[in-house]
Parts: structure tokens; C-alpha cells; sequence
């Protein structure tokens, strides 16, 4: 197995951004792309582990570049290439480390939310309901269970948070302040069909969609999907054959994780607590086995 990559350093690019996952490159001479690694890193309740998983990196990747090829058709994407023979003669010194895990990107401006959408009630959704019918703004059916699928698709945006601080959701007023309504409305219609068709499509490999997290950004005042998409990181992913409404499921995103982080005497701040080898080997067999079910012909 090769040896995790957990940070890089390419002296001869232009580092913009170290994220809980993602380093963000410019690129000398070419103001209008940007090159993005997926590092081994893994998070969980905003705060990086201090172990990686190793191969992470390029199964997002892998898993982006499938999605990305999916859903092209319902909006554009900012992908130029993920094969490093094609990237700028900068870039070449570090391909072999490149190689799987990154992508040359248009650069655009990133919205200021996160476009959440959510099939069935879960997480943070499922807190929230037990307290107040009402969640983000809608009011839901009296008596869902947890993992209930919800009686229609919803986008519940969030703000963004810094690196170590918590996203905060806003209902979708809040968001038409932010935005406009115009702008708004088209956020909110392009997530929902990006989800309703993932879903979809997922569902008939074996895997249910409860929610997910896109991201949206700018270029010349026009909607373009970016940063990473339908992936364990972002998604929660539950196997169709062992779907039970009213209770947490098996899932083969991060849940493993945080549900091991859970049971730890751990406030959820920096600095994380050391991740035990079977933990990392089981977190990695789900990601695995999420990108083999998607992927499958």
C-alpha cells in the first residue's frame, strides 16, 4: 500500500488553501485555473484527525469525476481535466503524486452557502425535528421516524463556517436575503435535481442517498457545480438491503467514524483523539465499497 498523503507541498504552485480535506493550488501563469488535491485527511464534526485514511484522497476523486460525468447535463461543471499529462508544465514535477487524486479546475467564485439537500431525516435534521416540527423552515408530518424518508426533497442551506467552526443552517428567507430570489430559487432548483437524479441512480446499485452537500460557485454570473460531489465525505450513504426507518443506519460514508468519536469522552474540539487501526481499516472499507457499488458497470 502506498504511504497516505496527508499534506502536500509543491513549492513551484501558488498553495491558495490547506482545507479539512482539500488543498487548493493557483497555477503561475494561468490565472483562470486552479489545481485541486485531495489529500488523506478525514474530519468529523469540523475538526481534522489527526490520522489519515490512507487512499482517500482518490476516491473522492474518483467518485467526483463519475458524478461530474452524470449529472454534466443539469449544470455545468468546473472540471478541465483529471489526468495530470494534461495539466501545465508547473504542475509536472509532482505528478506521480497528483496522479488519482487531483484535478485542474476552472477557477470560479464559490457561493457564500452550502446547498444541502436531504431525502430522509437523519443527523442533525432528526435532532432538530424532535425538538420543533418545524426545521429549517418547514414544517414537517407530526410522527416521522428517524431515517424516515421525507415526504418530498429539501434544500436546506447552511452557512459556511472557517476551518473549526460549525456550518449554521438558515432557512430559505434567509437565503433570498443573502442571494436574491432569483438566484435563490435557481440554487435551490439545480441541488434538488442534482440530488433527485443521484438518488436515483444510486438506489439501483444498492445504495440509498439520505442527504448531501454540493457546492456552487460563479463564472461570469453563471451556476457552475465545483469542489467535490456525491461522495462519502459529503453524502450519507446507507445500504438499500439493510434500510430500517426508526433507528441510525449502516452507512458507508463517515458515520463509522463519528459514531466511534461519540462514544469517546471527547467535547468535539482540537486536538482529535488518536483513531485506532481497525477504525481507519473500516472507515477505508466503506469508502471502498461505496465507489465499488456507484462505479459497477
Amino acid at each position: 500500500m502506498t504511504e497516505p498523503i496527508v499534506t502536500t507541498d509543491f513549492p513551484a504552485l501558488n498553495l491558495l488553501h490547506r482545507g479539512k480535506v482539500r488543498d487548493m493550488y493557483g497555477i503561475p501563469g494561468h490565472d483562470d485555473k486552479l489545481l485541486m488535491v485531495a489529500t488523506d485527511r478525514i474530519s468529523a464534526y469540523d475538526v481534522v484527525m489527526g490520522d489519515p485514511i490512507p487512499g482517500k484522497g482518490a476516491i473522492l476523486t474518483q467518485l467526483s469525476l463519475f458524478w461530474f460525468d452524470l449529472l454534466g447535463d443539469i449544470v455545468d461543471n468546473h472540471l478541465i481535466s483529471a489526468n495530470t499529462a494534461d495539466y501545465p508544465a508547473v504542475c509536472q514535477p509532482y505528478a506521480e503524486q497528483l496522479r488519482g487524486r487531483s484535478m485542474l479546475v476552472r477557477k470560479t467564485r464559490p457561493l457564500s452557502v452550502e446547498c444541502i439537500v436531504r431525502g430522509y431525516i437523519s443527523g442533525s435534521f432528526w435532532q432538530a425535528y424532535q425538538k420543533n416540527r418545524v426545521v429549517c423552515g418547514f414544517e414537517l408530518p407530526a410522527g416521522l421516524q428517524e431515517s424516515d424518508q421525507l415526504p418530498e426533497v429539501l434544500f436546506t442551506p447552511s452557512t459556511k463556517a472557517d476551518l473549526g467552526d460549525h456550518d449554521e443552517n438558515i432557512s430559505l428567507a434567509q437565503l433570498e436575503a443573502k442571494m436574491g430570489p432569483e438566484r435563490s430559487r435557481e440554487i435551490a432548483e439545480i441541488s434538488i435535481k442534482l440530488y433527485s437524479r443521484a438518488a436515483e441512480y444510486a438506489r439501483n446499485k444498492g445504495i440509498i442517498i439520505a442527504d448531501t452537500k454540493f457546492e456552487l460557485g460563479e463564472i461570469d454570473g453563471k451556476l457552475i457545480l465545483i469542489d467535490e460531489v456525491l461522495t462519502p465525505d459529503s453524502s450519507r450513504f446507507w445500504p438499500v438491503d439493510e434500510y430500517k426507518p426508526g433507528q441510525g443506519q449502516p452507512s458507508f460514508d463517515k458515520q463509522y467514524l463519528r459514531d466511534y468519536l461519540s462514544s469517546l469522552d471527547w467535547d468535539k474540539t482540537p486536538p482529535a483523539p488518536p483513531l485506532p487501526s481497525e477504525i481507519i481499516t473500516r472507515t477505508k472499507e466503506r469508502y471502498d465499497e461505496a465507489v465499488r457499488r456507484i462505479t459497477r458497470g
